[in-house]
């Protein structure tokens, strides 16, 4: 059985060990029950994204039921889904640090089942777009309140690798959305007014499996000992190491690792911005340079992917999906087999190098590109290549922002950055890539390859100087909790 360390409470005051026992388990069950439960979330996103891409054209079809152009899809619905997605991160990160992580990634989820049902039941173009706006909410919040409760409940040694692969799990859902649409636009299968609705129906499906899976998780027990809920933290961790000794057949080791913490319901946003801008100004540049740096290469080529492979390789619009599955699965091979790396060769050496290498490898392909050089087969090849690297160092930038701010700040912080990168992405990426991709003319995209490589080259320098050596350490000892006692802090800390 477990070593029990009760937590002592004096005048608000806690003395736990809570963090120390968390990051000393060994890989159970209990951890793939996490991993399943909160990481599938992403999958959605990119079925979520990639499938309104796809049917952005069914959807302006005569006989669809939606009144809708393909511009106004790509266009004003897109935009809606980000500005949702920006605002819940916003919105529900504030929540997600005030009232728990628990109650945050059971209430996003339900709002984004919400929406998207609403979606498959639209009438009349407003429908649709106010409930574009009120998925990308759900989304949005789920990235804090998700990547807050997955680094806390992780151990320290598993968590780069973890945080990395479920980030880009994100790309399994890009590829299942691009195959479906595939099938649910077969008007042979399909009528035209039916298929579109039926992939976001999946949509609520799946989400309603995540769900029930989801209520099993736990609360966040640093959340619990930090918010006056110190016994609360202690007995689950308790039950937890039971199970886990049960499972693995031998008792866990004691831990020594002891903190003192001045307990606080809620944190004010002004300190949490003091905290997140005065206290770790490099830090925010790290944050607002991997951010940025990922979003515009990620637009460079995604944006005007389905253009540039039409345009100028005189691909059909019905077979761009193929080719978008492979690129995405790409993708998600870079997090998978890299991911191990960032715990062992370590923060600083890697996000730096996935994104050096995958800015220069898109500076590669440009100039392939404006050679003449490629088809749609060798460029879909390069920008695999590209997006194994570039997927990595994105996933690592969610990673960075949750793990090197104080706990109390954690969910703000990451709702932060994402919202930044998001509005990037989302909002400038558009007005800089669109008319160079859609354009028709070699140079215009070269460009758009430039600028999107450059930005991320500059992140991988500022990555190299200012990364913060995170791996296999605790939480609180890369950055001290702002409810520490100075004495008690652990050694180490920020």
């Amino acid at each position: 059985m477990a070593v029990h360390r009760p937590s002592t409470a004096q005048s608000g005051t806690v003395t736990t060990d809570v963090p120390a026992r968390l990051d000393r388990l060994p890989w159970s069950r209990w951890h793939w029950m996490i991993v399943v439960g909160l990481g599938t979330v992403w999958i959605l996103d990119g079925l979520e994204v990639t499938t309104v891409g796809n049917i952005a054209g069914r959807l302006s079809q005569e006989g669809s039921g939606l009144a809708v152009t393909s511009a106004q899809i790509t266009g004003i619905a897109a935009a809606l889904y980000v500005a949702g997605a920006c605002s819940g991160a916003l919105f529900f990160g504030w929540l997600t640090d005030r009232r728990g992580r628990k109650k945050l990634f059971m209430l996003t989820l339900a709002v984004y089942l919400g929406a998207t049902a609403m979606t498959a039941l639209s009438f009349a173009p407003w429908w649709f777009f106010l409930f574009r706006f009120l998925t990308g909410f759900g989304i949005g919040g789920e990235y804090a309140a998700i990547n807050s409760a997955i680094d806390e409940l992780i151990p320290s040694r598993y968590r780069g690798r973890v945080d990395l692969i479920i980030n880009g799990s994100y790309w399994l859902g890009a590829v299942g959305g691009s195959l479906l649409s595939i099938v649910a636009l077969n008007t042979r299968i399909f009528p035209v007014d039916v298929g579109w609705r039926l992939t976001f129906a999946l949509g609520v499906v799946l989400g309603l499996v995540i769900l029930l899976v989801r209520r099993h998780v736990p609360e966040s027990p640093r959340w619990q000992f930090i918010h006056g809920r110190g016994d609360e933290a202690d007995q689950l961790v308790d039950s937890v190491e039971r199970r886990i000794e049960q499972e693995k057949q031998e008792r866990l080791p004691r831990v020594r690792q002891r903190m003192t913490i001045h307990q606080r319901e809620s944190i004010g946003f002004g300190v949490i911005a003091r905290t997140v801008f005065t206290a770790y100004p490099k830090r925010a540049i790290l944050g607002l340079a991997l951010f940025v740096g990922q979003a515009f290469l990620y637009n460079a080529i995604t944006f005007g992917f389905g253009s540039i492979l039409t345009t100028f390789f005189d691909v059909g619009t019905g077979d761009t999906g193929y080719y978008f599955a492979v690129i995405a699965a790409g993708n998600f091979l870079g997090p998978l087999l890299l991911g191990h790396l960032f715990d062992t060769l370590g923060r600083r050496v890697m996000i730096s190098s996935t994104y050096i290498v995958s800015g220069l490898l898109l500076f590669g392909t440009a100039w392939l590109f404006d050679r003449g050089s490629l088809d749609a087969t060798t460029i879909t090849a390069c920008w695999c290549v590209v997006l194994f690297f570039a997927s990595a160092g994105a996933s690592s930038a969610y990673l960075t922002v949750s793990e090197i701010f104080p706990m109390e700040t954690r969910a703000m912080a990451i709702a932060f950055f994402y919202a930044l990168g998001t509005a990037a992405g989302g909002i400038s990426g558009p007005l800089v890539f669109s008319d160079l991709t859609k354009s028709g003319v070699v140079g215009d995209t070269v460009l758009a390859f430039v600028i999107g490589a450059s930005l991320m080259c500059a992140a991988g320098l500022v990555a190299a100087f200012l990364a913060v050596d995170a791996e296999q350490r605790s939480l609180e000892d890369i950055a001290a909790p702002l409810s520490a006692a100075p004495a008690a802090s652990p050694t180490g800390g920020a």
